[in-house]
C-alpha cells in the first residue's frame, strides 16, 4: 500500500517526490470540496459498523435531520454504519449531505445518501477536511477510527491550531469511563487543565446536542478563550 511505503523508515525522501505529489493533489481536491458546502456544517463521527435500528444509527440520524432542519450541512466519513446514518438523516431533513471517503483494505463503502463525495487514499489528508468544513463535532460511540477523530479535534483545540469550536459527545452511558479518566486519572495528574475537560459537552438529547453545535457558532464561541489554556499536547 502506498502509505506503507510513505510511512516506512527505510524509505529515502529522494524517492517519495510522486507521492508528495499525489498527497497535495488530494489536499487540493478537498479544498475544492469544502468549497461546495454552502452553509455552516457539523461534522459527525462514529462507528462504522452499527446497523439501522440500533441506538447508535437512529440517533444520529435523529441529530442529522435536525441540523438539516436548522439548514446546516452534515459531513461524514461517508461509509456504513454512524456515517450512513448522518448523511441519511441530513437529506431526510432535506439538508447537504456530504462524505468524505477513505480507500481501505476491506473496501468501505460509500453510503447511498450524499449531496457531495470524496474518496480519499490518505487519512492524514481526508481529517484535515473534517476539521475545515466544520463548525462543530458530534461524537457517537465509535471505535478506533472515532477516538482517533475525537482526540486529535481536542488536541487541535487545545493547541490553538483551529479556532475553538463545540466537541458534543453522544450518549453519557458510553462516555462515562472516559470521562471519568480525564477528571481522575489526567486532570488529578495535571496533565491536562480544568479548561480542557470543559472542551467536551456530553449529552443523550439530540435537540440539545444540535443547539450546542449551533448556539456557539451563533456567539462566534465568545464565551472560550482565544488563545489556548497550554500549548503542549501532551
Amino acid at each position: 500500500m502506498e502509505d506503507q511505503r510513505i510511512l516506512s523508515a527505510h524509505e529515502r525522501a529522494a524517492d517519495l517526490e510522486r507521492h508528495v505529489a499525489m498527497i497535495a493533489r488530494e489536499f487540493r481536491s478537498g479544498f475544492e470540496a469544502v468549497d461546495r458546502i454552502d452553509r455552516p456544517a457539523v461534522t459527525i463521527f462514529g462507528s462504522a459498523r452499527v446497523r439501522e435500528g440500533s441506538a447508535p444509527y437512529e440517533q444520529a440520524r435523529a441529530v442529522a435531520h435536525a441540523f438539516a432542519r436548522r439548514r446546516w450541512a452534515v459531513v461524514t466519513g461517508g461509509g456504513p454504519g454512524v456515517m450512513e446514518a448522518a448523511n441519511r438523516g441530513a437529506k431526510e431533513g432535506g439538508g447537504l449531505s456530504v462524505g468524505f471517503n477513505i480507500e481501505l483494505p476491506h473496501e468501505q463503502h460509500v453510503n447511498p445518501y450524499l449531496d457531495v463525495a470524496l474518496t480519499f487514499k490518505h487519512f492524514y489528508a481526508r481529517k484535515t477536511m473534517f476539521v475545515k468544513a466544520a463548525e462543530g463535532f458530534v461524537v457517537f460511540p465509535g471505535g478506533f477510527g472515532t477516538a482517533d477523530e475525537l482526540f486529535e479535534a481536542l488536541t487541535l483545540i487545545q493547541t490553538g491550531k483551529v479556532v475553538h469550536f463545540p466537541v458534543v459527545l453522544f450518549d453519557a452511558g458510553y462516555w462515562d469511563e472516559l470521562l471519568d479518566w480525564f477528571r481522575d486519572d489526567l486532570l488529578g495528574e495535571q496533565m491536562i487543565s480544568p479548561d480542557d475537560v470543559k472542551l467536551l459537552h456530553v449529552t443523550d438529547d439530540a435537540d440539545d446536542a444540535v443547539s450546542r453545535v449551533i448556539d456557539c457558532y451563533e456567539r462566534r464561541c465568545a464565551h472560550v478563550p482565544a488563545e489556548p489554556v497550554k500549548a503542549d499536547a501532551q
